[in-house]
Parts: C-alpha cells; sequence; structure tokens
C-alpha cells in the first residue's frame, strides 16, 4: 500500500450482514477504497472471528484491496495461509514477538506488511520498525469488539506517528481503526490519520453507501491539503 496522504475508507465487514456477506460488499464498494478484515484468535483478544477461508471467499468476489487486521498471538504460522487466501495486506501486533521476524515473513510472501499497536501501547515500541512497513495501524478502541466508543486519549499518539513518519519521509499509510464515524473521523484526520476504518458507522446505517459517502466527507481535505 503506497500513497501517504491520500485519504481512504476501509469499511469494515466484521459489522457486515454475514449472511449476506457479498451483498454487503457490493453496497459499499463505491466508496470503499479498500476492506478491512479482523481476524480475532480468541487468544490474543477474547473474541473469535474469521479466518482465510472467508477471505478467499471475498477475494473471489471483489478486486478490492483486503487489509487483514490479524489480532493473533501467533500470526506467522497463518501469514502464508492469509497471503494464499488473497489477502493484500496484513497488519500484526507490535505487542506479539518477533515484530522484524514477521514483518520479512510478510515480505517474502508478497503481502504488504502493516503493523498495529493498542491503545495503551507506546509509539515508541513501533518506531524502530517503520522503515520497513507499508501501515502503521493505531487502534482507537481496545481490539476484539466492534461497536466500541472512540478513545480520544489516543489522538495525541496519531499526531506522534504522523510526525515521525512526515520526519523521516516515509510512504507508510497511517490507519485509525475504533470507533470512527462522521464526528470522531475529522479529529483522527487532523491528527494525520489517512485511512479510517469503520464498521458499525457504516454497516448498521439505514444506507451503508451514504453512510460511507459521508464519512469520506467528513475527512476529505481542500485540494492540495492533507487529509
Amino acid at each position: 500500500m503506497t500513497g501517504s496522504g491520500v485519504t481512504r475508507i476501509a469499511p469494515s465487514i466484521l459489522s457486515a450482514d454475514f449472511c449476506a456477506l457479498a451483498a454487503s460488499i457490493d453496497t459499499v464498494a463505491p466508496e470503499a477504497d479498500l476492506l478491512h478484515v479482523d481476524v480475532m484468535d480468541g487468544h490474543f483478544v477474547p473474541n473469535l472471528t474469521i479466518g482465510p477461508p472467508i477471505v478467499r471467499c471475498i477475494r473471489g468476489h471483489t478486486d478490492l484491496y483486503l487489509d487483514c487486521h490479524l489480532m493473533m498471538t501467533n500470526p506467522g504460522e497463518h501469514l502464508e495461509a492469509f497471503a494464499k487466501a488473497g489477502a493484500s495486506g496484513c497488519s500484526v501486533h507490535v505487542e506479539v514477538d518477533d515484530t522484524a521476524g514477521l514483518i520479512a515473513q510478510m515480505r517474502d510472501l508478497g503481502l504488504d506488511a502493516g503493523l498495529a499497536v493498542n491503545p495503551e501501547t507506546p509509539l515508541d515500541a513501533a518506531e524502530p520498525f517503520l522503515d520497513d512497513i507499508d501501515l502503521l495501524l493505531i487502534m482507537t478502541v481496545h481490539p476484539g469488539f466492534g461497536g466500541q466508543s472512540f478513545m480520544a486519549e489516543v489522538v495525541p499518539k496519531i499526531r506522534q506517528a504522523r510526525e515521525a513518519l512526515d520526519r523521516r519521509d516515509l510512504d507508510v499509510a497511517l490507519e485509525v481503526d475504533g470507533g470512527i464515524n462522521v464526528d470522531t473521523a475529522p479529529q483522527v484526520a487532523a491528527a494525520g490519520a489517512d485511512v479510517f476504518v469503520a464498521g458499525s458507522a457504516i454497516f448498521d446505517a439505514a444506507d451503508p453507501l451514504d453512510a460511507a459517502r459521508r464519512l469520506r466527507s467528513a475527512v476529505s481535505p481542500p485540494t492540495g491539503e492533507r487529509g
């Protein structure tokens, strides 16, 4: 994933209707730059969601970029399966051991490499790896469940991340995930985020496509300015 500073909307299928997942994806596709796929193992986080078979089905249905967020204790054991299933990129958590090895494994598999940071984790934990990744994901809720309230106290860390990326002139997407909607998204956009993950704010709306469109409007800067 390239294009730091380009505003991108990432509907999270965690909040989609899994009985009609293809139709849910089709509904939001005109306003989706990528699809965010939350993978939870029941260990790193208390919830259990989907795996490579669902990613394979999604890939067979859409050409959208599949942004797989691996909330897993042992992501290295599954990266190859996600790559074969059609993931475009995977994000592993910096809180998991062997970050450098996981990034190298993603590179070897042809995946874009992402690094996720939990709300309580300082940016210092991710800074040594910024030169080696394509995407930095800052969590604005505790990972594990959709529909949580946005944690405004994380905004300074987003600003700190933007400053670090700009200072090093890195073409790394800065993604935010958790409680993102038309009210909270402008706050993180102002702090420097450029990829906005939204689940319930889009899929729980009466008109998901319009909700995605309004979210884009809320974070899209005037021409020539950063989103």
